[in-house]
């Protein structure tokens, strides 16, 4: 039986990646309209939710050869994900004010770039019996779901979260990694 914590906390995860840009995004508008917020969320929750079945079926075509050291390739690929998740947080922004994060082409760009972690989580997940639809939909809607509250608060707040919203998903992703491997 899967471990439903267990997928809402990577969802979370993955989604703090989503919400630091649209933090960003927020920081630069004047004022944030519904339509603009519903753009930004909707790119960011179909990409983060249509990724991780994309990897599940590439993971599906190698379950039989990795099934013995299938929790260290999980532990890997968390560990991967999430110190550079920590990395990250550490980096500067630069000056984002001269880009328009709302033009589609920019959103294509970003919403590939934040949901790359979601394909390495659906292999992982197709190592395990967790339900793919379920996971992809989780995370499809705290990706949404977070992009929506960090557009607002980016409004409100600037940039001053961001960083440590990447810390703490990347040191989430670390601890649910190590879980998996004491578990076997």
């Amino acid at each position: 039986m899967p471990d439903y914590l267990e997928i809402v906390l990577v969802a979370i995860s993955l989604a703090m990646d989503c919400f630091a840009v649209s933090v960003a995004g927020g920081a630069l508008v004047k004022r944030p309209r519904i339509g603009n917020t519903l753009k930004i969320a909707g790119f960011f929750g179909v990409f983060q939710a249509v990724m991780p079945l994309i990897g599940w079926g590439i993971g599906l075509g190698f379950k039989k050869y990795i099934e013995n050291f299938d929790h260290w390739i999980a532990f890997a690929l968390l560990l991967g994900i999430g110190v550079k998740m920590i990395v990250e947080s550490f980096k500067k922004e630069e000056d984002k004010k001269d880009k328009n994060i709302l033009a589609n082409y920019t959103l294509l760009l970003l919403a590939v770039a934040t949901s790359i972690d979601a394909l390495i989580i659906g292999l992982g997940i197709s190592i395990f019996k967790v339900p793919i639809a379920y996971s992809a939909l989780i995370i499809g809607f705290f990706a949404f779901l977070f992009s929506i509250i960090g557009y607002y608060i980016g409004h409100k707040t600037g940039k001053l979260l961001k960083n440590r919203v990447e810390l703490i998903g990347g040191i989430v992703l670390i601890g649910i990694g190590a879980k998996i491997l004491i578990e076997h």
